[in-house]
């Protein structure tokens, strides 16, 4: 069995979970631009599972 680092296992959930913390605070904090990057962050999870649903069918 091949071993593989933590960095490479837990990279996307983690960059996944700061961008939603990221994008909570902006929507939390700010207006104009923070609201869109609130919307695109909040987003980008339901985008991605799409993306790999779609990619799942197809094979």
């Amino acid at each position: 069995m091949k071993r593989r680092g933590l960095w490479r296992i837990f990279r996307w959930p983690l960059l996944l979970a700061v961008l939603i913390s990221l994008g909570l605070v902006a929507g939390l904090m700010g207006d104009g631009f923070a609201d869109l990057f609130a919307w695109l962050a909040l987003g980008a999870p339901l985008a991605l599972i799409g993306w790999i649903g779609a990619r799942l069918r197809s094979s």
